[in-house]
């Protein structure tokens, strides 16, 4: 707890619930106007109390509840009609309390201890103009409120954006790269997965459509679309553990998902495809591997 309401630079400072416990320990030897008349309340000693001795008494184990709402009740109505001292009164008499709920909201506050404390003395004031003095559980009530402040104070702070080096300003959003389907994306991206492969591997795997299913609605044999599928997924395994394949050996061509960008293909395997007859056909920049089902080499 000590160690939690320190500085940085481990010089001890006065915090608000600081300056609340040295005011109230002005205000609570009994011989200033703020002493409570005791006999107004059944159950407290006949003569004037002083703050700290009535908080004393208030904190007993024994000290009937109907007690504490009355006495309670007596305080908040002199806060709100005078204010001041009396306000510095409820939130001394609170004490105890308040430091609980502080300790608890400074511990996972990721700004200054100050500001935490502040929040929740903050809301403790606001609720002496706004509880219901005929209900019971008065002081609960009003060290709830403090609590809800705080954390309220507590989740703004921690949905802050993050100060970015080097200056400071909003933090970028965090990217998806987790996300099946960016996974999918990034892996036809780099000619690991054809798009349909990567649709096949999301309807049958992500939105667990049955392989029956989607053979039939895409007019394909069912152990064609299994055997489609596993390697597929063999390459999109080799993908995720050892990162994209090496680049195509000649520029200006493009590799053909799932053979020659593939472990186990050998380049020498792919041959280019050319469109038209004679000395003026153009060679095109796909590599098609000679055993491909649409390569046109296989009956």
């Amino acid at each position: 707890m000590a160690a939690a309401r320190r500085t940085r630079d481990r010089r001890y400072r006065r915090l608000p619930l600081d300056l609340v416990r040295e005011e109230f320990a002005r205000l609570a030897d009994g011989s200033g106007p703020l002493a409570v008349d005791g006999t107004a309340f059944a159950g407290l000693p006949d003569r004037m109390l002083g703050l700290g001795e009535l908080r004393g008494l208030l904190l007993r184990p024994e000290c009937p509840g109907t007690v504490r709402d009355a006495v309670w009740a007596h305080l908040v109505a002199r806060a709100r009609a005078v204010g001041g001292c009396w306000t510095v009164a409820c939130a001394g008499m609170a004490l105890p309390a308040l430091v609980r709920v502080a300790a608890w909201v400074a511990a996972r506050y990721p700004g200054d201890v100050q500001d935490a404390e502040a929040e929740v003395l903050a809301g403790f004031c606001a609720a002496l103009a706004t509880v219901d003095l005929g209900r019971p559980h008065v002081l609960l009530r009003l060290v709830w409120a403090a609590r809800r402040a705080g954390f309220a104070a507590l989740t703004d702070a921690l949905d802050a954006p993050v100060p970015v080096a080097p200056r400071f300003g909003p933090a970028p959003p965090r990217p998806g790269w987790g996300h099946p389907d960016l996974v999918l994306a990034r892996a036809v991206g780099a000619a690991v997965l054809t798009p349909a492969e990567a649709e096949l591997i999301g309807a049958t795997r992500l939105e667990r459509t049955p392989v029956l299913v989607w053979a039939q609605e895409h007019g394909a044999a069912v152990q064609g679309v299994y055997a489609r599928r596993r390697r597929a997924e063999r390459r999109l395994v080799a993908y995720l553990r050892d990162g994209p394949p090496p680049p195509a050996a000649r520029s200006g061509t493009r590799p053909v998902p799932g053979h020659a960008a593939c472990p186990g293909v050998p380049t020498a395997a792919c041959c280019p495809v050319r469109y038209g007859g004679g000395e003026s056909c153009e060679e095109s920049s796909v590599l098609v591997h000679k055993s491909a089902v649409f390569s046109g080499l296989r009956r």
